[in-house]
């Protein structure tokens, strides 16, 4: 095993520079090489690809600390750190990556840490806050575990999504806490085989399938299972999100064991979401199918915690809900759901009730 210490000369390019000529070392090394970014230090860079593939399992330790310049960093969409082509890595520590997101809330979409194409992918324990748009962004990647990482953003900051998936398949997430200005976490198209636990969410817009379907896309998520999680002070709690005109299915998707507390809808199926656009109406929509809402408690801040809105064209099939118990905060507002164009079941006692799809 070979080591590369980076250690910071607190100026922005030249601690970039460290970075590449450590990853270039590193990368071409054959004997398990270990970058450590060490405690007590900040390393200042701007934006940065670190490209594989890499001659060997790379170990990025990373126990100090990474900012963002204090400053615009580009002029176009990117991110401030990238991994792509770079399989079988490790990424773990207790230090934190810092986007000074501040500064680009009104201005452009910038990520923070980005993974593409990489395999075989473990992510532990760091921490990530602020980000200039979503924290952590993961495409086309195969093989992927993420444990004990914390992401936080104030609950206003636009689009700060905590993580967002594309193209991914064969995911865990685990263990995690994250609280930002929209979705936790957001599954987007061509993902499959996901599995999140014990990951709470507040505040934010909780876990989120979608969207799908924009401009009239084909796009396609399947078998996701959300469970012994908790979602708290947040926009909604379990949703699925479609765009009218798209075409694509989301199917095999299990959220259960499911802690609500001062959310305003815990459950959503939206086949009409528009993002405060004006949208037009199509009758193409992408079809939602085998969907589970099970052992769902906690409370909402209004008097429709439930909400299955579906297409007329494309009715959403098999939506099945178990043991679902949603109150107004306080106890004393009764509550009702609003429930469109649905099929499918609801078994024990479902409040409140879901009267389209009662089997």
């Amino acid at each position: 095993m070979c080591s590369f210490l980076l250690l910071p000369p607190h100026d922005p390019g030249i601690d970039l520079q460290a970075f590449v000529q450590a990853w270039a070392t590193a990368c071409a090394d054959t004997r398990s090489p270990v970058i450590l970014v060490p405690s007590g230090k900040t390393f200042l860079i701007g934006e940065i690809t670190l490209l594989g593939p890499c001659k060997s399992r790379i170990d990025f330790r990373l126990q100090g600390d990474i900012v963002a310049p204090n400053s615009q960093w580009t002029n176009d969409k990117a991110s401030l750190l990238t991994f792509r082509y770079v399989d079988g890595l490790i990424l773990h520590g207790y230090g934190q990556i810092d986007g000074r997101g501040q500064l680009w809330w009104n201005l452009f979409s910038n990520k923070t840490l980005a993974f593409e194409h990489c395999n075989d992918l473990y992510v532990k324990g760091i921490k990530i806050k602020n980000g200039p748009d979503k924290h952590m962004t993961l495409f086309k990647c195969v093989g992927v575990k993420i444990s004990g990482v914390k992401i936080t953003a104030p609950g206003d900051s636009p689009n700060t999504d905590g993580m967002y998936f594309s193209a991914c398949q064969n995911v865990d997430v685990s263990g995690s806490m994250i609280g930002t200005g929209d979705d936790c976490i957001a599954i987007g198209p061509g993902c499959s085989n996901i599995n999140i636990n014990r990951v709470h969410c507040g505040p934010g817009h909780g876990f989120s399938i979608g969207s799908l379907g924009r401009d009239g896309a084909e796009q396609s998520v399947e078998n996701i299972r959300i469970y012994a999680s908790s979602v708290m002070d947040a926009l909604t709690g379990a949703r699925i999100k479609t765009w009218q005109g798209g075409s694509g299915s989301v199917k095999g998707i299990v959220f259960e064991n499911m802690r609500i507390y001062s959310v305003k809808t815990p459950i959503m199926i939206d086949q009409f979401y528009c993002n405060g656009n004006s949208c037009q109406n199509h009758t193409s929509a992408v079809a939602i199918s085998d969907v589970q809402f099970v052992n769902f408690y906690g409370t909402t801040t209004t008097d429709n915690p439930i909400k299955i809105l579906c297409s007329n064209s494309v009715p959403c099939q098999s939506i099945h809900l178990e043991n679902v118990k949603l109150s107004m905060v306080g106890g004393t507002t009764p509550v009702k759901s609003v429930c469109i164009n649905a099929i499918g079941s609801q078994v024990n006692r479902v409040d409140p009730d879901v009267q389209c799809v009662a089997g």
